[in-house]
């Protein structure tokens, strides 16, 4: 099946006030055709090997191009956010519409409850479950709701840098149950759940400079790596991997805090079967 994405152009984007550390000293100084033709590459190389879907940009929100935080897609369910800060809430009626009218189930959360969706709910490509980010922006009490909403083991991860403040930030489950992950955005315990749950040889741990230019922030599909920039070091390692990594600049939308992954939210999402040992 066809990967499906959805996208939303950056027509009212803009560093409009500071609710992350990337957004501070960059109020205002963004520059817009950049940023739109930016976007537009990236919707052209994710659109030679995937269908790109979009929601039309509303004026007033400006952050609505980060499309990955509206919610949580499975199957034909979606979770709908609860932005913590009120500068995003204003996006969760246009994305609940959308999703409704596109014939999704809309589910909800409990409304004092801070869920970032597939900003901080990634599906594992390989095993049922659903690892959680929290510390920042979604509340650990989600994890016991969303298991039972969609029938589905979770294992919740504790952000502990504000300037990872998403799990889709420093986070990209692969296909073929490989990882790419910046190890110290993680408590400890974190980190040890990680590594009893991915063994070592498919975790792809990145050094600092490929994490701070959002190299985890990246679109999986199928094989092909979309991403703002990866080192020589870390494209080798994916490729030997059998990846191809497909870098094209984003830099207009790190001035936000958002990447590749931030700006696209997989519609066709299902949930993997258990994977059976081999006798």
């Amino acid at each position: 099946m066809t990967d499906r994405l959805l996208m939303c152009a950056p027509d009212y984007f803009e560093v409009a006030y500071v609710i992350n550390p990337w957004m501070e000293g960059n109020v205002a100084r963004g520059n817009s055709n950049a940023a739109m033709r930016q976007w537009n590459a990236l919707a052209r190389l994710i659109g030679k090997v995937a269908q790109v879907e979009r929601v039309a940009a509303v004026p007033g929100v400006p952050d609505m191009v980060f499309t990955a935080n509206a919610g949580l897609v499975l199957e034909n369910r979606f979770v709908l956010s609860r932005f913590r800060h009120a500068e995003r809430q204003g996006e969760e009626p246009h994305f609940a519409k959308w999703f409704a009218d596109q014939g999704f189930e809309v589910l909800t959360l409990p409304p004092d409850m801070a869920f970032e969706g597939a900003g901080d709910a990634l599906l594992d490509r390989q095993a049922p479950l659903l690892w959680l980010g929290h510390g920042h922006r979604s509340d650990a009490a989600c994890a016991p709701l969303l298991a039972n909403r969609l029938d589905m083991e979770i294992q919740p991860l504790k952000l502990v840098d504000q300037r990872f403040y998403h799990l889709d930030t420093c986070f990209c489950p692969l296909e073929g149950g490989y990882l790419l992950y910046y190890p110290v955005a993680f408590d400890i315990a974190s980190q040890a759940s990680i590594a009893a749950r991915v063994p070592a040889e498919y975790r792809i741990p990145v050094a600092d400079a490929d994490a701070f230019d959002f190299a985890c922030n990246a679109v999986n599909c199928g094989r092909n790596i979309f991403l703002n920039r990866a080192s020589d070091a870390l494209t080798g390692e994916l490729r030997s991997r059998g990846f191809a990594v497909r870098q094209t600049p984003l830099t207009e939308f790190m001035k936000a805090g958002g990447s590749a992954k931030c700006l696209t939210l997989k519609l066709t999402e299902a949930q993997p079967l258990p994977v059976k040992a081999v006798a």
